[in-house]
C-alpha cells in the first residue's frame, strides 16, 4: 500500500508559477513510477507527466512541455511538479499517481493522491 499527499496548490496570476509536491508513505516509493493527472470542472482526467522509478526518463502531455517540469527526489520519498508560465487553461485539480510504469493512462495508475486545486486567473 503506498499513500499520497499532494500540496502545493492555489491561485495564481497567469504567466506565474507554482510547485506542486507528492509525498509517499507506505511501501518503498523507489519502486514505482509516478505521475501527475489534473481535472478540470465537466472533464475527464487526463495525464499531465510521469517520470520513472529511477527519475531517468519523463514524459510529458504535449500541452505542459516546456513549461512544466517532473522530478523526484526518492531519499525524501517525494514527486514535484515544477509548473512555469501558468495558463487560466491549467486550471484544475491535480493529482499525484503510483504505478508500475509511467502512468500514462489513469488505468496505469495503481495509487492515487487526493488531489490539490490550482487556479490560474487571467
Amino acid at each position: 500500500q503506498v499513500q499520497l499527499v499532494e500540496s502545493g496548490g492555489g491561485l495564481v496570476q497567469a504567466g506565474g508559477s507554482l510547485r506542486l509536491s507528492c509525498a509517499a508513505s507506505g511501501r518503498t516509493f523507489d519502486s514505482y513510477a509516478m505521475g501527475w493527472f489534473r481535472q478540470a470542472p465537466g472533464k475527464e482526467r487526463e495525464f499531465v507527466t510521469g517520470i520513472s522509478w529511477s527519475g531517468g526518463r519523463t514524459r510529458y502531455a504535449d500541452s505542459v512541455k516546456g513549461r512544466f517540469t517532473i522530478s523526484r527526489d526518492n531519499a525524501k520519498n517525494t514527486v514535484y511538479l515544477q509548473m512555469n508560465s501558468l495558463k487560466p487553461e491549467d486550471t484544475a485539480v491535480y493529482y499525484c499517481a503510483a504505478g508500475a510504469a509511467i502512468p500514462l493512462f489513469t488505468s496505469m495508475a495503481q495509487y492515487w493522491g487526493q488531489g490539490t486545486q490550482v487556479t490560474v486567473s487571467s
